[in-house]
């Protein structure tokens, strides 16, 4: 892998009901930013999403993680 890396996965679904029936499905998203340098850019581009939070960061082997939670 190079970094930095993007890496997503879908997390869920959440589902609005109305008359037993789902009216409305929203996919929430994990994505991770991978990156050598604690102060990239990347971050805060992805936590200006519309309905993006940040979740965590950790270090593991001397990248840099920031995880963060999407809803499209």
């Amino acid at each position: 892998m190079n970094y930095p890396a993007i890496v997503y996965q879908r997390d869920a679904l959440d589902s609005k009901f109305a008359g037993n029936r789902p009216y409305s499905l929203t996919k929430r998203y994990e994505v991770t930013i991978i990156d050598r340098d604690p102060d990239s850019s990347i971050p805060d581009r992805v936590a200006a999403l519309p309905l993006s939070s940040f979740s965590r960061h950790f270090v593991v082997d001397n990248l840099n993680h920031d995880v963060y939670t999407l809803y499209f």
